[in-house]
């Protein structure tokens, strides 16, 4: 019997603790832990662990190698684009964002060719890629271009699933000002983001008759429209569109009162319409393991919900909980899947 294709995990921004926490979280995985292999520099992951006192990871040729070395080392492939700078822990420079971009591309590409199972993507620094000429918003979009050209079974994303502390939370818009989110919102999005979150509760976490959670806009939901009418005229209709389509959906919920545990105990995700209404939750509930899922691509990505941390960069006290949270739930997606 064929062993099933590893997790990859993109080495992020050289210079945050992505290096770290892949490391700390091949060393402290279960004994369940899917089999893992890094996308990154062997070079600089090597001297991030010789740093830090860490077990010095193995280069391997091709992912098929990974279950073989996983048992004694953290396997490791080599990036198509090599680091050509040193690497100061807490400084970044533009000049790894070829090698940082070429681990994304290249975990992709594993992932569509059956490769690899599932891509986790390890922390970048927007500044740092955009000053190289990286034109995403960030991981998320980037995932959708790469793979744009690949059918995907339903409803075609991005869209952005954080998940932490029980909650998890889907948002209608992503990296946008408020004001640009509030100005976007539409009820063609809420039902596009419904349709994927549904979708995506039933094949990657097995919820037989998901029931989502709908946020307002407004305080206390517009009240009646006397504090905003979107409610009234946007979210509340695109509701009953896709409850008439046989989707378990609430009408606008006050956003203050939909997050306690009570609540929480009533619905399987939330849809929530701006950026901090559904990060704040979950960061709030599980800071330390929150997990950033894509939904609605032909490959599965999860992915620490934290930054690059330069301020801890290349200290030894990074937690590598929210990276083996983000293997977690990559491992029972591509359950689910197979």
């Amino acid at each position: 019997m064929s062993r099933p294709s590893p997790v990859v995990i993109s080495m992020g921004d050289p210079a945050g603790i992505g290096p770290e926490i892949i490391l700390k979280a091949w060393s402290q995985r279960r004994s369940d832990a899917p089999v893992f292999a890094c996308i990154g520099d062997p070079e600089s992951l090597r001297a991030t662990a010789r740093q830090l006192a860490l077990p010095a990871p193995v280069e391997i040729t091709s992912s098929a190698e990974a279950a073989s070395v996983f048992a004694a080392a953290l396997p490791v492939l080599a990036a198509p684009a090599r680091l050509t700078t040193p690497v100061i822990a807490g400084r970044p420079d533009p000049r790894h964002a070829a090698c940082v971009k070429a681990c994304i591309e290249a975990g992709v590409e594993l992932c569509l060719m059956g490769e690899a199972s599932v891509l986790v993507t390890a922390p970048i620094a927007k500044s740092v890629m955009y000053a190289a000429g990286f034109n995403f918003p960030g991981h998320t979009e980037f995932l959708a271009e790469l793979t744009r050209d690949h059918p995907v079974a339903g409803e075609r994303g991005p869209a952005m699933m954080l998940a932490g502390g029980g909650l998890r939370v889907v948002l209608t818009s992503i990296h946008e000002s408020l004001a640009q989110a509030i100005a976007g919102l539409s009820a063609a999005r809420i039902e596009h983001i419904a349709r994927l979150t549904h979708q995506a509760l039933v094949r990657d976490f097995g919820i037989a008759e998901p029931r989502l959670a709908l946020a307002g806009l407004n305080p206390h939901a517009g009240e009646g429209g006397s504090l905003g009418r979107e409610e009234i005229e946007i979210i509340n209709p695109a509701a009953a569109r896709l409850r008439a389509e046989g989707i378990s959906i609430s009408d606008a919920l006050p956003p203050d009162t939909m997050f306690h545990a009570e609540a929480r105990a009533g619905y399987d995700a939330a849809i929530c319409l701006y950026h901090d209404q559904g990060l704040i939750p979950v960061k709030t509930l599980d800071f330390h393991s929150g997990v950033n899922i894509t939904l609605g691509l032909p490959i599965v990505r999860t992915s620490p919900d934290h930054g690059t941390a330069f301020d801890i960069a290349g200290q030894g006290v990074a937690r590598a909980d929210s990276l083996l949270a983000a293997l977690d739930a990559a491992r029972e997606i591509a359950g689910h899947r197979a």
